[in-house]
């Protein structure tokens, strides 16, 4: 391929993407490619969905063989959680390095679409350009997550799903209490609201903190395969890769992580709960064209989704499927703000991937470089040059001068 710098996907005026490929532009400009499911990479992306499964099912594989009582199993439980988030990253990375069936047909249809203007700029991870465009998205992901489990918390508070106690927040102090040895007292800590105070604050480093570790599954959902999907259309290319997302979760949800249910209804609320919330981490991801914001997001949940249980009264049942920023109070959030933006026109922008231009005009090193007027040393061979064609012509001029002198002599 070229060094032009592609588009992942141009803008559409209707917010959608056509069904029909346009003709390629002129060298140095932005070029749509096939739409559709024919453009769709069906092979990498089974490859990509195969390696990420696999390796998830392999890392949590000694969970499933331990007993959940022994006192080593939390502690395990969390170290290969964590490890298996970094198994989509590693899955992109088998899609680039090893291939995919039909990957000589993918590029010959234009849906090998990571070979176009560059694979981490495919991957929306590298150049930053515009920059103010990316760190202000990257600002918002680092708060908005954190704001709208606040908002859960109230909808589940209003469904009569959660009793909120917010000036003794009693069953947070119910956990700190069960959590110390048994000679020292809760008096001797600060007071709970205190407690509380500094949970809320350290929130936008936890999501710092975590961001390096969903960036992990972010490089494979938002980076790889949300565009590998944009053929397909904006929503179905949300909702899909956040279905795939959901179902990926299965070895830890089938454990009882997030809902406490070991069968098909926890992976189904998991589901659910990634649709909703991979359609606003898709935003950031197609509205600024960088991965970043997407990870610092990821990373914000993450840190905030045990807000509800800060906010919660003692005694009172708790069903994280009901309460939970990805339980049922999290679906009516998060679907708010997706027809918010939706409605808003948000999906309809989907910039360029880091252009060189904000006018969109090609760069300078895009055009077509003048060629220099041929020297008498760099002519080609069989055209003569300027000074070859003047010595010819004063050659030419003096043979026929010629004769004519010889005649003026004779006639003399």
């Amino acid at each position: 391929m070229s060094g032009t710098e592609l588009p992942v996907f141009p803008e559409h005026p209707a917010g959608g993407l056509s069904g029909e490929a346009a003709a390629p532009a002129s060298p140095g400009l932005p070029i749509e490619v096939r739409r559709g499911p024919s453009a769709v990479p069906w092979g990498s992306i089974a490859v990509f969905v195969a390696v990420s499964f696999g390796l998830a099912w392999l890392v949590c594989l000694p969970l499933w063989t331990m007993d959940p009582t022994t006192p080593a199993f939390p502690v395990l439980f969390s170290l290969l959680a964590s490890a298996t988030m970094f198994t989509p990253g590693i899955a992109v990375l088998a899609v680039r390095l090893l291939g995919a069936p039909g990957r000589r047909r993918e590029r010959r249809l234009g849906a090998a679409l990571e070979e176009r203007g560059g694979f981490l700029r495919f991957l929306g991870m590298w150049p930053l350009r515009p920059a103010k465009r990316v760190v202000w998205f990257t600002v918002a992901a680092l708060f908005l997550p954190i704001l709208l489990t606040f908002v859960t918390a109230g909808v589940a508070a209003a469904f009569g799903w959660l009793r909120l106690d917010l000036v003794g927040f009693s069953a947070y102090a119910d956990t700190v209490r069960a959590s110390l040895p048994a000679q020292s007292p809760i008096e001797a800590l600060p007071p709970i609201a205190v407690l509380v105070a500094l949970q809320l604050l350290s929130m936008p480093f936890g999501a710092l903190f975590n961001a390096l570790l969903a960036f992990g599954e972010e490089v494979g959902w938002r980076g790889w395969l949300l565009p590998a999907l944009r053929p397909l259309g904006t929503w179905p290319a949300l909702l899909g890769s956040g279905a795939i997302w959901g179902l990926w979760h299965s070895p830890l949800i089938l454990l009882g992580y997030n809902f406490g249910r070991t069968d098909w209804t926890g992976v189904a609320f998991m589901v659910l709960g990634c649709m909703a919330w991979g359609v606003f981490f898709g935003w950031l991801r197609l509205r600024s064209g960088s991965v970043w914001p997407a990870v610092v997001g990821h990373g914000a949940l993450n840190a905030a989704a045990g807000t509800f249980m800060l906010l919660a009264a003692s005694g009172a049942p708790l069903d994280p499927a009901l309460v939970s920023p990805l339980g049922a109070a999290g679906w009516i959030v998060l679907g708010a703000v997706a027809l918010g933006l939706g409605l808003s026109g948000q999906f309809r922008a989907q910039p360029e991937l880091a252009p060189r231009r904000a006018s969109g005009a090609p760069s300078p090193r895009d055009l077509p470089k003048p060629s220099a007027p041929p020297t008498p040393e760099s002519a080609p061979s069989g055209t003569p040059s300027r000074a070859g064609t003047a010595q010819e012509q004063n050659r030419a001029d003096t043979e026929r001068e010629q004769p004519r002198a010889d005649t003026e002599r004779e006639q003399t």
